[in-house]
């Protein structure tokens, strides 16, 4: 399930530092920590944009933030260089048709993607980590959910796509069989994460006995995470502490 908040953006302004390599043949987005923070265990995250790409300029700068804290970011573009900025802009875009395409690329390339990152970086004296927005928060759980993935710790900001649209309830298994610990950023306004849906996550959490962690933020709607407004201040607070909140998660996991 999504909503119209998926679509909507303010851009950010800003200057990437980050450079473009071609991983399990999709474009990826990379980002790696330099000086001071470069050193001691590696410390991988994957990120997993929203609907505009992780080579949109706000994903783009959270990417560079989280990489200038200690971790290597890697965020594939699942959806192939089709962007949505240019596609809103074509008068015979159709929003479902397009969601649809990219979602069924995005379910075939990602294990492929995320395998070559762990044949790149292997798994003796690293660290994998995985945060998720939006369109992006299923991809989060596929590796949370698996216990050979051995997911370190993992985080979503306004996930879409795993609630069913009818019913506003959790889809079956995306949450009862998390194994990693994972914190969630949520909007007080949430068409696609629900307060309904929200509630039964954390029953479910507390059911299981699992790590978890919620920030729900006041004065937001969908989206906030990556496309909020900065020049409004409750935007620009619960855009900023839902990064500092997940990052504060990361490195309790990453000792």
């Amino acid at each position: 399930m999504s909503c119209d908040d998926c679509f909507k953006s303010v851009s950010h302004t800003g200057t990437p530092t980050g450079r473009t390599e071609t991983i399990a043949g999709v474009a990826t987005y990379v980002a790696e920590p330099t000086g001071a923070t470069a050193t001691g265990q590696k410390k991988i995250l994957l990120y997993f944009s929203d609907v505009f790409s992780p080579f949109y300029i706000n994903s783009q700068l959270i990417q560079d933030w989280f990489a200038s804290n200690g971790y290597t970011v890697l965020g594939l573009d699942y959806f192939f260089g089709d962007r949505l900025e240019t596609r809103m802009k074509q008068p015979d875009f159709v929003r479902e048709t397009w969601r649809d395409k990219v979602t069924a690329q995005a379910r075939e390339c990602t294990p492929k993607w995320v395998e070559a990152v762990r044949q790149r970086y292997g798994t003796t004296g690293v660290k994998y980590f995985a945060v998720g927005y939006c369109f992006g928060a299923p991809y989060v759980f596929a590796l949370a959910n698996d216990p050979t993935f051995n997911l370190a710790a993992g985080a979503i900001a306004h996930p879409s796509n795993i609630c069913d649209s009818e019913t506003k309830q959790l889809k079956a298994d995306v949450i009862e069989n998390c194994v990693a610990p994972m914190a969630f950023g949520c909007a007080d306004t949430d068409a696609a994460f629900p307060v309904e849906a929200r509630r039964q996550a954390e029953d479910i959490l507390v059911k299981n006995k699992a790590h978890y962690y919620f920030q729900i933020f006041s004065g937001v709607s969908h989206g906030f995470g990556t496309r909020g407004d900065p020049a409004d201040d409750a935007q620009r607070f619960a855009k900023e502490e839902c990064a500092r909140g997940f990052l504060h998660w990361f490195n309790r996991f990453a000792a």
